[in-house]
């Protein structure tokens, strides 16, 4: 029986890249639950936040990254156990789509604002929305 006391720990990437004159976001689409969410997903056994975020980052969406400044954190209930999910902004190294693990079947490229229309959960949009407006702080 599992402790409905532990924390999920879960770790992601918001993906970056330049496109001419404007920057791009990844997203990606899981058929399993029919949604467009940033790449992210669960630590494995004695593996750090970073760790996980970069391994998750590639098995979903085929990209080696850098690891850039940290977004932000969401958390969110699930079956009544609390999940932490902490984001890093990243930049593409290599892409190798043979390192993906089958969960994911779509990513795509968007500009800010469509990437920030098409993601399906509110929590996701305001890390996006909050990571969005300190860039545009920094420019």
């Amino acid at each position: 029986m599992k402790d409905h006391h532990t924390i999920i720990k879960a770790a992601g990437g918001i993906l970056w890249r330049n496109q001419g004159d404007h920057k791009e976001i990844a997203l990606i689409h899981r058929p399993k639950h029919d949604d467009w969410s940033l790449p992210k997903g669960k630590l494995a056994q004695q593996e750090g936040w970073v760790e996980a975020a970069l391994r998750e980052v590639l098995e979903e969406t085929g990209y080696r990254c850098d690891l850039g400044t940290f977004a932000g954190s969401i958390s969110y209930l699930i079956k009544d156990r609390p999940k932490v999910v902490l984001f890093w902004n990243m930049t593409i190294r290599q892409h190798d789509p043979d390192s993906m693990n089958g969960e994911v079947d779509q990513v795509v490229w968007l500009r800010e604002r469509a990437a920030l229309n098409l993601l399906d959960y509110p929590d996701e949009r305001e890390l996006l929305r909050s990571d969005l407006e300190i860039r545009e702080k920094g420019t």
